[in-house]
């Protein structure tokens, strides 16, 4: 396929066939970021919490992003641009020092927020689609009202340092509240209340957030994407008669082309 593509950036304008109107997602407006996260706090599970009472430090090991919450507001003061609030959830997994040769593994989540205010162009168009929705007209199905899609892509973030602070230490004690969903993803309940002795981690993390919009494009058109590459499921072996006459059949390209509303049709009367 990239051969293809490779062959399609040297046409020549004369070897265009047609122009043809798709439907895509066009980008609006993009951003890229490099958050360096400071003493974000880790909610340990119960039984990671009652090792880490008594443990006398804990190291971070890993940290894995389980799952991105995207929500998109329109800016009030300017309809052609968005309020994107993102929250991200890390599954943290730290070893503690409790006096044996092995160190105990402690496992929780830690939670970052951050917004980003992009373009995402003005359209008070509502879309519909054909699809049928269950329990609603038959048939029909509203996809979105006219605001844009925001897309986010995020790399697993990078542990840069980590620390235990005593509760006296640190005055933060906001209790969060997070989704069914995030939770059963440890098999013990988390502490999302005061604890007496905390873990922070420090997090380093690339992301590139846009915003994207249906469009319909005029695209030119050399000819339909097919692949060049035979299939073969034992290459080597030598063929009988039947698959060395087949093997000499030309591939049949015109019959997997779609033709034209305004072409004649070989079968028509």
């Amino acid at each position: 396929m990239s051969e293809q593509c490779m062959e399609a950036l040297r046409c020549s304008p004369e070897d265009l066939r047609q122009a043809m109107s798709i439907h895509t997602r066009k980008i609006t407006d993009s951003c890229r970021d490099k958050d360096c996260i400071e003493d974000l706090r880790v909610y340990l599970t119960a039984p990671s919490q009652r090792i880490l009472e008594s443990a006398s430090g804990a190291k971070v090991r890993s940290a894995k992003l389980l799952y991105t919450y995207i929500d998109v507001e329109p800016v009030a003061f300017d309809r052609n641009h968005y309020c994107i609030d993102v929250t991200f959830y890390y599954q943290i997994l730290a070893d503690a020092m409790t006096g044996s040769a092995i160190p105990a593994t402690l496992c929780g989540l830690a939670v970052f927020s951050k917004r980003a205010v992009l373009c995402g162009e003005d359209s008070r168009a509502h879309i519909f689609t054909s699809d049928t929705c269950i329990g609603g007209a038959d048939g029909i199905s509203i996809r979105s009202a006219n605001r844009p899609t925001a897309v986010v892509e995020v790399l697993d973030p990078m542990v840069l340092s980590s620390r235990v602070m005593d509760a006296c230490d640190n005055k933060e004690c906001t209790v969060v509240q997070l989704p069914g969903a995030i939770c059963k993803c440890f098999d013990d309940e988390l502490c999302l209340t005061p604890t007496q002795r905390r873990l922070f981690v420090t997090l380093g993390q690339f992301s590139i957030i846009r915003l994207e919009r249906d469009a319909q494009l005029i695209v030119p058109v050399l000819d339909y994407a097919l692949p060049t590459r035979e299939c073969c499921d034992n290459p080597g072996s030598s063929a009988e008669d039947p698959c060395e006459m087949f093997s000499r059949i030309p591939f049949p390209t015109r019959q997997f082309t779609p033709t034209g509303c305004d072409s004649k049709s070989d079968n028509c009367d």
